[in-house]
């Protein structure tokens, strides 16, 4: 397993993370904590969890697990969304109770959607709460987790509170967050990148990824890992695991890598933004709406129609778990076709956006 230093945290972490949102059967405790441990002895030594993940129980599945480890031979991020701050509080000492440690590593302040979510949850006193409970020893590293494009997320990022971020990055996505890990790297935060392979819609459609294979990548799972761990400035990939099989397909991935060069990444992403000519790469070009509907969240949407045939539901769940967003919004369009001006690959945002469920 290769190790990363978490940016300036003294840290250093598995390049493959352990996500605990997608266990095969949760309600198993034994069955699910054994996965767990079967990462660590593998070399995965960051688990992240959060409060609700699998019906609220993946943190007591980690607690079960973790209880059983070496105190030293782990690190544990867990997450809190409310913005009021006697909220966050309850929710870390309820976090720490179940995952069984004394201190939560890494604590995120989670799924920041925004910059007006941002200033509520400074408002809220959230923020406050969270850089004291660090204080009062109860967390060691404060992060944030977020949706956001890269340029507002860069933005909060500048205000120096967090030690690292959570963000999404893939094939798909990076130009929609490259400028926040560009801005991370020079705040020398750690970065950890989920849904490196696309919430699954990478290995589910191979052929029309197979331009990411490298020699060294196996297949196009190790390909699309290879291109996260490509980027000297991602501290580690997230990935969420439901059986021992892919923790193996991840670890492999890791015994092939050998990083790209500065050039093969830039070819690489050049040949990524031209094949997709049909899907919404979320470089953000077309903001602002006049109307405000944030139309890359839409366009990431719609781009789960074309890769599952016309599956709404893939559509609905993106919009719920991924973005927290509904269709309403996007029916309100104006057709004032300003953003179709502004795509710079010339896609029909109007009648996307009208095609939605």
């Amino acid at each position: 397993m290769l190790y990363r230093p978490f940016g300036k945290t003294g840290k250093n972490i598995s390049v493959i993370s352990f996500g605990g949102m997608r266990f095969s059967a949760p309600q198993n405790l034994e069955k699910s904590s054994d996965l767990l441990l079967y990462a660590h002895n593998k070399g995965i030594n960051y688990f992240d969890t959060s409060p609700l993940y699998c019906d609220d129980r993946s943190e007591d599945i980690f607690g079960h697990a973790l209880r059983q480890l070496p105190r030293e031979s782990f690190y544990v991020s867990t997450k809190c969304s409310r913005a009021n701050a006697g909220d966050l509080r309850k929710s870390i000492e309820k976090s720490l109770q179940r995952l069984g440690v004394e201190k939560i590593d890494f604590f995120y302040i989670w799924h920041l959607m925004n910059l007006e979510d941002w200033e509520k949850r400074k408002q809220g006193g959230a923020i406050e709460a969270a850089l004291q409970a660090k204080e009062d020893g109860l967390i060691d590293h404060l992060l944030c987790s977020s949706h956001m494009n890269g340029e507002d997320l860069g933005k909060v990022l500048g205000e120096n509170i967090f030690e690292g971020v959570l963000l999404g990055y893939n094939a798909i996505n990076f130009p929609y967050r490259r400028s926040a890990v560009e801005q991370a790297a020079k705040q020398n935060l750690g970065v950890v990148t989920m849904n490196p392979l696309g919430g699954g819609l990478i290995p589910q459609n191979p052929e029309r990824f197979a331009f990411l294979k490298t020699d060294t990548a196996k297949d196009i799972v190790s390909a699309a890992l290879h291109f996260n761990l490509s980027h000297s400035d991602i501290t580690t990939a997230l990935v969420g695991f439901s059986d021992t099989a892919e923790i193996d397909h991840a670890i492999d991935a890791t015994e092939s890598f050998t990083p790209f060069s500065f050039e093969q990444q830039q070819h690489l992403q050049q040949q990524i933004e031209s094949s997709f000519n049909d899907l919404c790469t979320g470089c953000g070009y077309c903001l602002p709406c006049p109307v405000n509907i944030p139309i890359p969240k839409y366009l990431d949407s719609y781009n789960q129609l074309i890769l599952t045939n016309g599956n709404c539901q893939a559509v609905l769940d993106r919009y719920r778990m991924h973005w927290n967003i509904t269709p309403q919004q996007a029916k309100e369009c104006i057709r004032c076709g300003a953003c179709e001006e502004r795509c710079t690959q010339h896609l029909p945002i109007i009648q996307r956006l009208q095609e939605l469920p």
